[in-house]
């Protein structure tokens, strides 16, 4: 299961990110299993979460996008410097309502 957002979901969700803490940091080891894996708990707890690339860290945000999506079946919202915002509805009882996908909005591009 892959979560696909459309631009109006994706600045819905940077809105509600917007105060949050990040909850994971990526260190200079870089996405280990563990780190995925607290990632993967962190977005059964909350479905929304901040994950921080550490300083010491030779990778880019950019780069773990993929990897951070496959691994836990999410989608990354937002990418600001060294902070990626990712998202994740729960199975039951999700608390984020996205606004509906607008299957129009996306034609004219």
């Amino acid at each position: 299961m892959s979560v696909t957002l459309t631009g109006k979901q994706r600045r819905f969700l940077r809105a509600l990110a917007h105060p949050l803490k990040p909850v994971v940091q990526v260190g200079q080891a870089g996405l280990t299993p563990s780190v995925l894996s607290a990632i993967d708990l962190a977005l059964r707890d909350h479905e929304l979460i901040k994950v921080k690339l550490g300083g010491e860290s030779d990778v880019s945000a950019r780069d773990l996008i993929q990897a951070i999506e496959r691994g836990t079946a999410s989608a990354v919202a937002q990418v600001i410097g060294r902070v990626l915002v990712v998202y994740r509805p729960r199975q039951k009882e999700p608390r984020i309502e996205l606004p509906p996908a607008d299957p129009h909005a996306d034609e004219d591009r």
